[in-house]
């Protein structure tokens, strides 16, 4: 069964991206502070969303096989490539770190008219038209040390699906009590006069 909203993925994009996009804003991921302040442990606003979105997520897959409304071929499953994805992930989080935006958040704050936004859009832009340049060269070390081909957590343990989704609600429910007590700690999570203070003072 096709769902939801399959139409090559125009009207199912557009309105996941409308809501993403939506849910972002309301969270304040516009503002760069928000992403520098979950890395200063200040601010677990991204963390909380992200998991449970993870976990939100996980538990709509299980329901959505166990229902028959999607099966096992519907959605893919791709093969990890250890280094890559360590280089990569190590370039990545010190982008986050470093420019307040991930791709997502950086759009968001565009559409708010943020101007760092633009200039961390077009660092970025800059930097996969870079890579996509240079990819001959490093395509070696890109595909080496590959994973697993194709297989979940499910496949790579025999753990059921709904015991790793209660591990990951577990887990979730640790990093909120932990994130709040560090946030009270640190005189966190930001409001909304802290990520954009010249909207406040114009109130």
């Amino acid at each position: 069964m096709i769902w939801p909203l399959y139409d090559s993925g125009v009207a199912s994009g557009l309105l996941a991206g409308f809501l993403f996009g939506f849910v972002l804003e309301n969270a304040g991921f516009g503002s760069p502070r928000k992403l520098t302040g979950q890395f200063r442990l200040e601010d677990w606003s991204v963390f909380k969303v992200m998991f449970t979105a993870v976990i939100v997520a996980a538990l709509l897959l299980w329901l959505s096989k166990q229902f028959g409304l999607m099966g096992t071929g519907s959605y893919y499953v791709p093969t990890p490539f250890y280094v890559a994805m360590a280089v990569g992930g190590l370039l990545i989080g010190a982008g986050f770190a470093i420019g307040g935006y991930c791709p997502g958040t950086s759009v968001t704050g565009l559409a708010g008219g943020r101007i760092d936004a633009v200039v961390f859009m077009i660092g970025m832009v800059l930097g996969t038209a870079l890579f996509a340049a240079w990819f001959g060269p490093l395509e070696e070390l890109y595909l080496a040390t590959p994973g697993p081909q194709g297989q979940t957590l499910m496949d790579l343990t025999g753990i059921p699906e709904w015991l790793i989704i209660l591990v990951l609600a577990a887990m979730a429910w640790g990093g909120f009590k932990l994130g709040s007590k560090l946030e009270q700690k640190l005189g966190g999570p930001y409001q909304a006069s802290d990520l954009y203070p010249a909207d406040n003072k114009q109130n």
